[in-house]
């Protein structure tokens, strides 16, 4: 048993902000209440600190199978513990590609032998190639948590346009990577003044746009449930709040990059700044925030992309883009959105747990009697330092920077997965 004795509750899916006792006994909790006791109860004294479900980030790359070199099931793991997530959802752009059961039931093997709950997108299309569809029934009824081709738009609307009915007819989220290829000169980097600067050409945020818009009557017409992933674009903001006021089942993500970073940050950071879609102008980072303050943007993910130090040490033009991000989400989304004043505390925790979850079909986890004990236990406003990672990969341009959040406990199933 454990006891958390004079935690700050806050629970986006009671709204309840008190401080609480919790007894977790076993794999869920026992009772939530006040001067609860124990004889038997090991007891965390959560004095001063946040008392929170778990987080769940429905957007991470392992690359396991086939890139285990950058990262893989058991390290991606202990890395979301680290950063809170009790919940990760990976992507289905592994090699091979998860568009079969098999490879979906390898990665959801190798998931329960970490100590969160891994779940595994699969694919829409047949090796992420556009051209054929999966079998959806058979991946849906195998346990994938959704489709998605992430990393690559889909550019066939024939193909997505069956997708997005089926995964209606399934209702299951279908969750899509919006960049159209025309728009993007060299990717990785805003189309605009820094681009020009480095005399590189860069990513327009047409090549959003164009795909967003598309895809948001796409779901008006299909119904479908829909995500926007990683939105980088006030245009792409403001057509998916268009459309979610025309009656579409749309959502969309926000990275904590998305809303942190500009464009500047690329002659600073250089390759830990690339990263597709690329971060982009001081106006597109305020829109993303008044997105995630009306609620048309509704998941914060972090698209963690875990890369090796020689391939980020490549020139501008060669490296990967993206960057790891599962410890340093909360402590992002603190400083750039709580501390501010953007969004309280109770929306940071709705947009990193209960959205998240609701939208790909789980119960959202929450502090209460019977509820799984899935918990993170922070200090809102205790500062540590980004140093050393429990990812294979450090590719952050937020190394180095002092952080709000610190976390002093991940809880899953009622065991503690990471301990400072």
């Amino acid at each position: 048993m454990l006891l958390i004795k004079n935690g700050r509750v806050v629970d986006p899916v009671t709204c309840v902000d008190e401080v609480m006792d919790v007894l977790i006994d076993g794999t869920h909790i026992e009772e939530v209440g006040h001067n609860l006791s124990a004889a038997d109860a090991e007891v965390i004294d959560a004095a001063g600190l946040v008392v929170a479900p778990g987080l769940v980030d429905t957007h991470v790359h392992f690359r396991d199978p086939g890139q285990t070199y950058k990262e893989d099931i058991l390290t991606g793991a202990a890395a979301a513990a680290k950063g809170g997530f009790t919940t990760v959802v990976c992507m289905a752009n592994t090699k091979p590609t998860v568009d079969n059961v098999e490879t979906l039931k390898y990665v959801q093997e190798k998931g329960e032998k970490t100590g969160i709950h891994v779940l595994q997108a699969a694919a829409i299309s047949k090796g992420l190639k556009g051209q054929e569809m999966v079998d959806m029934d058979a991946l849906a009824e195998a346990g994938a948590a959704g489709f998605t081709d992430d990393g690559i738009p889909i550019m066939d609307e024939k193909l997505l346009l069956a997708a997005m009915e089926k995964a209606r007819d399934l209702d299951m989220p279908i969750s899509l990577h919006e960049e159209d290829p025309l728009f993007v000169k060299q990717a990785g980097v805003n189309q605009g003044r820094i681009s020009e600067q480095l005399n590189y050409g860069g990513a327009s945020r047409t090549a959003e746009d164009v795909m967003v818009a598309r895809d948001c009557m796409l779901a008006l017409h299909t119904g479908a449930p829909v995500c926007i992933q990683h939105i980088s674009s006030a245009n792409s903001v403001e057509i998916v709040r268009m459309a979610k006021k025309m009656g579409a089942d749309v959502h969309a993500e926000a990275t904590p990059h998305h809303f942190t970073l500009t464009e500047d940050a690329v002659l600073k950071y250089g390759t830990l700044a690339r990263m597709n879609p690329p971060v982009r102008t001081e106006n597109d980072r305020l829109k993303i925030i008044e997105g995630l303050q009306d609620g048309t943007i509704d998941l914060i993910v972090t698209d963690h992309a875990p890369h090796s130090a020689e391939e980020k040490a490549k020139p501008l033009a060669e490296a990967p883009s993206g960057i790891t991000g599962l410890e340093t989400s909360l402590g992002l989304g603190l400083l750039s959105l709580v501390e501010p004043g953007h969004l309280t505390l109770m929306q940071l925790m709705a947009c990193m747990s209960k959205n998240p979850a609701e939208f790909y079909r789980m119960i959202p986890g929450s502090v209460t009697q019977d509820a799984p004990a899935d918990l993170v236990i922070f200090g809102e406003k205790e500062h540590w330092t980004v140093d050393h990672f429990a990812s294979k990969a450090s590719n952050s341009p937020f190394k180095g920077w002092e952080l709000p959040g610190k976390i002093h406990y991940t809880i899953c199933a009622g065991k503690i997965v990471y301990q400072d």
